[in-house]
Parts: structure tokens; C-alpha cells; sequence
């Protein structure tokens, strides 16, 4: 039996030291943002740290719990020279963060009296594919969203720098959320994109289609009022927000009838259930012709 246990033994030791190594390179936190509905924007960096787009990190804070690690989804993009998290106050130890980090102050903070964090990480995920598609699909759903930050800031500068060489062409994005105010800063870079596209006379490159899960009667009301206004009331963008949930037979039979001969990748980061939804309609509607569509499912769970 050791024969059988040595080997494997080693090897996560090996893993474990290399984890503890890079926990303890320095991290210099540059900026602290605070968005709407008590969320941080953490911007740090860190000697040596290299990234793809949809990747996360573990991070820990002394100053909060000297033992306890959080995942976080990296919502910077490579292209940039910090690497960033947003982190939502939804319970004791982001509470913590956010009180060391001085967000529950009014004056100025000074950058030295930010608190000490450690990072491990980068680790990968399905995301980092995207790039390998003409033609995607992002599905989003709830704080499922914050991958997608990551990729669509890197699509944004790889499309400023050279769109010629940018394989990617066609963008279907769609955001599920009961509450679309919980993340207005994902709803603030949707319109940075809009807008840029806009001045590009490249509109057409990315669509996406954001559906609020929760609403009521109240809302329903509003959004009849004020549907023919030029922008959506609730996100401030151009495209309407749909109430619902999308009928994703229709979605994938249309994307599959505008885009013939092509592999559209399908990227999801939400629940368990949507991912089966989505799986089939991946099977179902790819064809058995290798020249046919053919939809490539790739999923993130939480």
C-alpha cells in the first residue's frame, strides 16, 4: 500500500509548499473603489503575477481571520497592470474586509494604512477558452457575472489594438439577476463597451440581453411606462432589460440559424440547473454534420 500512497503524498506536498510560497509574496493593494450596494473594488498587484481572463484567486486577510481563505473571480484583464476582485458585503468576514479597508469611514484613507492581503492564485477555468471561438455565448447568472468582466475588458483591448488578428467576432452575452442594482458596477462597464463600439461603428459586435428574474408587479408597471424611452430605466443601457427568463430553445435555434457552419462556444458560470438547461439545448442543437453548427458547452459551477 505505501508503494500506492508515497507517490501521491509527494506530490501535494510539492503542491502545498508551492501554495505556501506564493502566499507569501508581497501584495501591494493600489486602490480601493466603493460601488453602490456595499461593493468593493480591491485593484492590487504582485511581482510575477500573470493572468488569463475568467480566472480566480484565493485571498486572505490577516488583519480579518490569520486562517481563512476566500475564492474571488479576477474582474481586471490581462492586458492591464493591476489585477482587481470585487468583493460584495454579504457576511461576516467581507464585513471584516470592508471595516479594515476603511470603506466604513468617511475621510480619505492613506495606501499604508491599508491592510496586509495574501494571495494565491491564479487558478484556471473553463473562461479561458473563449478566445478559441468566432462565435460566443457568455451566460451569467446572478454574481455568475463577474467572470465576464475579465473577458470582456480583455475582448475590448485586444479589439482596440488589433481587430484584424482577433479571432472572436460575434459576442452573445446574457445576464441573469433578480436585482440588477447589486451589481450596477457590471452594468457601468457594459456601458463603457456600448458606448466605445458606438464610436467604432461596431455596435453590432457585442449583444447582450439582460433578464431580472425577481420583479413584481411594481416593476412590471414601470418598465410598461417607460419602455419607449431611448435607454432602459433600470440599467441606464440601450438595450431594453427583459423580465423573466429567456426561452433558450429560441435563443439557440436563432443563434444557430444566423452563424450556419460555425462552432459557437457556450460559457457558463451560474447553477447546476442552468447548466443542464443549456448542455442540451448545446446537444440538441448542434448538428450531426461536421460542417453543420455545433455548439461547445462549457460550464462553471458555484
Amino acid at each position: 500500500t505505501w508503494k500506492w500512497v508515497v507517490g501521491p503524498m509527494f506530490l501535494y506536498l510539492c503542491e502545498r509548499l508551492v501554495r505556501f510560497w506564493r502566499s507569501q509574496q508581497k501584495v501591494v493593494i493600489t486602490k480601493v473603489v466603493i460601488h453602490p450596494f456595499k461593493t468593493i473594488e480591491l485593484q492590487m498587484m504582485k511581482k510575477g503575477f500573470k493572468m488569463e481572463v475568467g480566472q480566480y484567486i484565493f485571498v486572505k486577510c490577516p488583519a480579518v481571520s490569520k486562517l481563512e481563505w476566500h475564492p474571488f473571480t479576477l474582474t481586471s484583464a490581462p492586458e492591464e497592470d493591476y489585477f482587481s476582485i470585487h468583493v460584495r458585503i454579504v457576511g461576516d468576514w467581507t464585513e471584516g474586509l470592508f471595516n479594515v479597508c476603511g470603506c466604513d469611514k468617511q475621510e480619505f484613507q492613506d495606501a499604508w494604512k491599508l491592510p496586509k492581503i495574501a494571495v494565491d492564485g491564479p487558478f484556471g477555468t473553463a473562461s479561458e477558452d473563449v478566445f478559441s471561438y468566432e462565435i460566443v455565448m457568455l451566460v451569467g447568472a446572478g454574481i455568475g457575472v463577474t467572470p465576464f468582466a475579465s473577458v470582456l475588458k480583455s475582448v475590448w483591448y485586444k479589439y482596440c489594438h488589433d481587430a484584424t488578428n482577433l479571432k472572436l467576432k460575434k459576442i452573445y452575452f446574457y445576464w441573469l439577476c433578480r436585482d440588477t442594482h447589486a451589481f450596477e458596477w457590471f452594468a457601468d462597464l457594459l456601458q463603457s463597451l456600448e458606448a466605445q463600439m458606438q464610436e467604432r461603428n461596431n455596435a453590432d459586435f457585442l449583444r447582450y440581453n439582460i433578464y431580472l428574474t425577481g420583479w413584481d408587479e411594481s416593476q412590471a408597471t414601470h418598465f410598461v411606462v417607460h419602455h419607449e424611452e431611448e435607454k432602459d430605466v433600470i440599467t441606464g443601457l440601450k438595450q431594453k432589460t427583459f423580465y423573466g427568463r429567456p426561452n433558450w430553445e429560441n435563443e439557440f435555434k436563432t443563434i444557430a440559424g444566423q452563424h450556419p457552419g460555425s462552432r459557437i462556444g457556450v460559457f457558463l458560470c451560474g447553477p447546476e440547473g442552468l447548466a443542464d438547461t443549456l448542455n442540451k439545448q448545446s446537444i440538441s442543437n448542434s448538428e450531426a454534420d461536421p460542417r453543420g453548427v455545433h455548439f461547445i458547452f462549457n460550464k462553471e459551477n458555484f
